[in-house]
């Protein structure tokens, strides 16, 4: 592992623990889901991309009779993640007289650092040959949905095979993934009460070194090439209340996309009172019901239906207006005085010349070499400095990881959270001692040992480089 993805990972796991606590692994049952007893449910495995084996259910009404259409569901973002989470789109698909396929995302190969929206696009593909496949099912009339990050993949599914007859795509995103992330944390703090240069500088920069110390997989991925190759009929669904899709900048770039690609047999519908994943949401899209939005299931029944009988709709958008505060913002690759290395050095710096200052003091105490430091200051600036930068990196961590949908930043004080101010305090008080202690040696009478010149050196030089890094992380910023 390369030294920045060291660096991005030991900051995500360490703070993920300290503000999350563990979390419970998720592992794919053996046992099929419950399910309700108007249905019938089928077991399937099917081979994915590289020859993963995986599993899933087909639900589909009972009887027999004309063989149906089929849809494939392909989950959101997260590793492992069992078929149960969209089952309840599977219940009420296959009550509108589809066979549905529901099957439990792969681990391998996905994660923090590994991610290929190709491998799951190829996992996609191999559950519609397993759907095409099963008794009663239309293999002419198989396609699939997607929600959030399958809002990419189910798009490239499509346009590498004929075998996909339709495409639909929930909370979908046309940008690139970088982009969403950043613009959806950014937006939950903002809903928290946050501005300031907390949500405008210092969250967009973390993204950015993170993704260029590879903590954010495929953070540049443009899905526009890959809209443009898609010949099927599309349903686009977003809800008005979705806080991590942008609703009001996403389906027009899609539409462009589909029309460069001289495809206008797209379907975009809005749902009011829904929330990302088109489920009802009492309260802005921050919590999330079990029941879809009204309409949203007898919308997909009723659309795939007509475009697999050769009625695809002409290009239409329809249902009230999104709802998005903010636009997005670009968060560009970092450049090399900004990368993950320097961030690293920087903090490699921080930690020797911060903490390394009372550890020589302690050192020498037990030795019974101890002496009365230059400056009083020096003591400051090495807690102050180490309590800001490993405090920083804590508190922007939290906040990132509990940004999405409505972030929890604790006391404000005129739109910034206490703990932030607290740690913007520090920096300057840290910076006030540096200057103090660079005078006191200054005027310090007759030579200092050398050890005491090297210690007190690095302990300047770590507060020095914290001025420009903290004007860059907005910690020095008002």
């Amino acid at each position: 592992m390369r030294p920045p993805r060291m660096l991005a990972a030991v900051i995500a796991v360490a703070f993920t623990l300290l503000t999350t606590g563990p979390a419970a692994a998720v592992t794919a049952g053996d046992e099929p889901p419950a399910v309700p007893a108007d249905l019938a449910t089928t077991e399937v495995s099917f081979r994915g991309d590289g020859g993963i084996t995986l599993r899933g259910t087909v639900l589909a009404p009972k009887g027999t009779g004309t063989r149906r259409p089929g849809v494939v569901l392909v989950h959101g973002a997260g590793t492992g993640t069992p078929r149960t989470k969209l089952l309840g789109e599977a219940v009420e698909f296959a009550r509108r007289g589809l066979a549905v396929l529901v099957y439990d995302k792969r681990s391998e190969g996905y994660s923090l650092f590994e991610r290929s929206y190709g491998k799951l696009a190829g996992d996609a593909l191999g559950a519609v040959a397993a759907l095409r496949s099963q008794p009663g099912v239309d293999p002419a009339k198989v396609g699939l949905w997607g929600l959030s990050e399958g809002g990419w993949v189910v798009p490239m599914a499509a346009s590498r095979s004929a075998d996909v007859a339709f495409v639909v795509l929930v909370g979908a995103n046309s940008l690139q993934p970088l982009r969403q992330q950043a613009w959806a944390v950014a937006a939950g703090l903002r809903k928290a009460g946050v501005s300031g240069p907390l949500v405008e500088r210092t969250e967009p920069t973390l993204y950015r070194v993170l993704a260029d110390g590879g903590m954010f997989p495929e953070p540049y991925y443009d899905p526009a090439p890959t809209l443009e190759r898609v010949r099927q009929p599309v349903l686009g669904i977003w809800g008005v209340h979705d806080l991590l899709t942008p609703p009001r900048e996403s389906p027009p770039l899609f539409a462009e996309a589909f029309e460069r690609g001289g495809n206008r047999h797209y379907t975009f519908r809005f749902f009011a009172g829904a929330d990302h994943a088109a489920h009802l949401t009492p309260d802005g899209g921050v919590t999330r019901l079990p029941e879809l939005a009204p309409g949203y299931a007898d919308l997909v029944g009723s659309w795939v239906r007509a475009v697999t009988s050769g009625r695809p709709p002409a290009a239409g958008t329809s249902g009230p207006a999104p709802v998005q505060e903010t636009p997005t913002f670009a968060v560009p690759p970092t450049a090399w005085w900004e990368s993950a290395w320097a961030q690293l050095a920087a903090l490699v710096l921080f930690v020797v010349a911060f903490a390394g200052y009372p550890v020589v003091a302690l050192v020498r105490r037990l030795r019974g070499t101890g002496r009365a430091p230059v400056s009083r200051a020096a003591r400051l600036l090495s807690g102050g400095g180490l309590a800001v930068v490993l405090g920083s990196f804590g508190y922007v961590m939290y906040a990132v990881m509990t940004g999405g949908k409505l972030a929890s930043p604790g006391p404000l004080l005129a739109g910034r959270p206490v703990a932030w101010l607290a740690l913007q305090v520090l920096a300057v008080a840290s910076l006030v001692a540096a200057a103090l202690t660079a005078r006191a040696w200054r005027r310090e009478r007759g030579p200092l040992p050398r050890g005491e010149r090297a210690r007190l050196g690095l302990l300047l030089a770590g507060g020095l480089v914290l001025l420009p890094w903290g004007l860059y992380w907005g910690l020095l910023l008002p």
